[in-house]
């Protein structure tokens, strides 16, 4: 299979919240390809587990203890990556919380979803693109946003909100690479499905028939970014992308049509819902 100009044996992969889930399994993907991996994570046993696991494969790996939330830490991550291999080819902002809680919760939980999720990926950018860009080589940033930024359903909205700015943040991230003179950097939103992680493991039970392992969501990834795919949205066993385009259609619908916010989940337009739906996907 083909492969993104910056996926190469050698060179180097920069993964925050690499110590398990998707971080992890990307790890463990382009370790195989003969990449060298710094995964980074503000877990310490968590992280010095996923590195035993990365070495005893074989991966030349640096695991790197990192509070995303603090511009500093990501700074000493990037010298760190430089320090140890000298080069950064793909750099992942991938680490992310959930829970921030709805309008009227807690502003903490907040503070500490969106300083995580959201400051922590444009700490990221802020701290590794300029350098990827100088270096003048094929070179790609990942930011890993959710569905849950673009339909926004209700419940956790912290969460959709740290996941909105991601999406806008990269747009804005893959606009001002492609008007640099020269740049070979890309930019790419990674909008996983329902995919049992750490995160979602942590909660109990198992992992749902619909969900996908953080493997697929990897191999899904790498595969589009062959492809030049800015938006990667990733199905899952019980999504496909004609949802996946019917539902973000709808949710836009909602302001050109001038309807009521969040209206997929409206009471009064759930049968008008389920119509456009099944029209959209071929299910009507």
């Amino acid at each position: 299979m083909s492969q993104h100009p910056a996926i190469e044996a050698g060179r180097v992969a920069v993964i925050t919240g690499g110590a398990s889930g998707i971080g992890l399994a990307t790890a463990k993907k382009l370790a195989g390809l003969g990449m060298r991996v710094v995964i980074a994570d503000f877990n310490d046993e968590a992280l010095g587990e996923a590195a035993r696991e990365l070495g005893d494969a074989g991966a030349r790996v640096e695991a790197v203890r990192t509070d995303v939330a603090n511009p500093a830490d990501v700074a000493a991550l990037r010298d760190r990556a430089l320090a140890r291999f000298g080069d950064l080819a793909l750099v992942m902002n991938n680490a992310g919380v959930g829970r921030g809680g709805g309008v009227l919760d807690s502003a903490e939980s907040w503070r500490r979803v969106i300083e995580t999720n959201l400051f922590g990926v444009l700490n990221g950018v802020q701290a590794f693109a300029q350098a990827m860009i100088d270096a003048g080589k094929p070179a790609a940033i990942v930011n890993t946003g959710s569905k849950q930024g673009i339909t926004c359903p209700p419940g956790d909205t912290a969460y959709n909100v740290s996941k909105a700015g991601i999406k806008v943040l990269t747009e804005g991230l893959a606009h001002t690479l492609r008007n640099i003179p020269g740049c070979q950097v890309s930019a790419h939103l990674l909008v996983p499905g329902s995919t049992f992680t750490g995160m979602t493991a942590r909660r109990g039970g198992e992992k749902p028939p619909g969900a996908w392992w953080p493997e697929q969501v990897a191999d899904f990834m790498l595969e589009r970014m062959a492809a030049d795919d800015f938006y990667i949205i990733c199905p899952d066993n019980d999504v496909t992308r004609e949802m996946d385009n019917a539902r973000m259609t709808w949710a836009m619908q909602d302001l050109t049509l001038n309807r009521p916010p969040l209206s997929r989940w409206h009471a009064n337009y759930a049968a008008a819902f389920a119509d456009f739906l099944a029209k959209e996907t071929g299910r009507g």
